[in-house]
């Protein structure tokens, strides 16, 4: 009896690394059906839950139609694109269609922590009839390098009110809101094209988080005929944002922030610049509310280490009580 446990032990554990082995660390997509996948879609379901290595989906070039979720059970996932104007991930879904609203356009959400997202589009190139996510975040700990995002209205969706999530060298283009939501989001080296006159930012920043939307050396363009683009409205009352040794366009605007119609908002929103330059850069015409950012502030923000650190913990006993 006792052999013959041990030898069904011993086909278990053989069953069980015989399909893990299934499970491969680099993945390829292209549509000419010379990788292991034609879709993204059909990647993602190739990748184990829960694993405790790296995995790469690399994907040719080529327009792929999918609206796609990156679940929250995966992790360390690598998606790398072979060209970032190349590779397209778009879909076309608005506010509009159905009474869908905002949080169910979204061409890719990615709810997955640990990921790396390279040299890639994402696109939501449905027509100006309402509010069209191209990326929705809800995870944490989530990169973004040379990549494209494309839209009109609210481009870009950074959920989660503790999320981490880091831009280099990435385009954002879009028309009003098209940065917005809770996250603490880091742009570094980027390009923001405002594509009308309106809002470049709206973060809902929660009280207690130290930061929320920070532009790190980024340049601040816009299409032709743009000339009074504000570079963020508080969503919620406690936004916090500010721009670091960015250049601007004379584009934006001589008051450079928006209360959102809310009196109230001016004495709660954390807005600032430090070292702006460029000719929308003039400090003279700037609302009065707009927070002044110290040497030791700007500081802080340039720094990717305090910028993510969480700084606050959870006790559900003591608050249970």
């Amino acid at each position: 009896m006792k052999t013959r446990i041990i030898s069904l032990l011993l086909l278990l554990i053989a069953g069980l690394q015989a399909s893990a082995a299934d499970y491969k660390r680099t993945i390829s997509v292209n549509q000419n059906g010379t990788g292991d996948f034609t879709t993204i879609a059909e990647a993602l379901e190739a990748v184990r839950a829960y694993m405790d290595y790296d995995v790469t989906i690399n994907i040719a070039n080529g327009v792929y139609k999918e609206k796609l979720i990156i679940p929250s059970w995966l992790r360390n996932v690598k998606f790398i694109g072979e060209n970032a104007d190349s590779t397209i991930i778009t879909y076309d879904h608005h506010a509009n269609i159905d009474k869908m609203g905002t949080f169910r356009t979204y061409t890719v959400r990615v709810d997955a922590c640990d990921v790396l997202f390279e040299n890639l589009t994402i696109e939501n190139d449905a027509p100006q009839l309402g509010q069209a996510v191209a990326l929705h975040t809800e995870g944490d700990k989530i990169r973004f390098v040379n990549c494209r995002f494309l839209g009109n209205q609210d481009t870009i969706f950074t959920g989660g009110d503790r999320a981490r999530l880091y831009f280099d060298h990435c385009y954002i283009e879009g028309t009003t809101d098209f940065i917005f939501g809770p996250a603490t989001a880091y742009f570094k080296d980027c390009e923001i094209f405002s594509k009308r006159d309106s809002y470049i930012t709206a973060a809902s920043t929660p009280g207690d988080v130290r930061f929320g939307y920070i532009f790190d050396n980024c340049k601040l363009t816009a299409a032709d005929g743009v000339t009074k683009v504000y570079l963020g409205r508080p969503w919620r009352p406690y936004a916090h944002t500010v721009f670091i040794n960015c250049d601007m366009g004379s584009h934006i605007r001589p008051e450079g922030w928006h209360n959102w119609s809310k009196p109230e908002n001016e004495r709660t929103a954390r807005y600032g610049e430090y070292g702006s330059r460029g000719p929308g850069a003039a400090q003279e015409g700037r609302v009065k509310w707009a927070m002044k950012v110290s040497d030791s502030d700007a500081a802080a923000c340039l720094d990717p280490v305090e910028v993510f650190a969480q700084a606050s913990g959870w006790n559900p006993v003591a608050d249970a009580k």
